[in-house]
């Protein structure tokens, strides 16, 4: 198991404390708990989601305009 040494403000390091007694945890534990966490390989929104979830920002009763008829106007410019 590799070794780290790390410096960081006391700011820092007494959030990490407090966050690691609130989930029960050993500093170190804590650490590599976020450590693993942040480099977790995030799941790919499909595309299909995301349109769907972007489309949802428009507000009610405002038509969205459908990709061809854009992409026929782009051409016929």
């Amino acid at each position: 198991m590799g070794e780290m040494n790390v410096k960081i403000d006391e700011s820092l390091l007494m959030r990490l404390e407090d966050r690691a007694r609130a989930h029960n945890r050993s500093l170190d534990d804590e650490v590599k708990f976020l450590l693993e966490r942040a480099l977790e390989k995030p799941e790919r929104e499909s595309l299909y989601d995301a349109a769907r979830r972007i489309a949802a920002m428009t507000p009610k009763g405002i038509k969205q305009t459908d990709s061809v008829e854009m992409l026929r106007e782009d051409r016929d410019r």
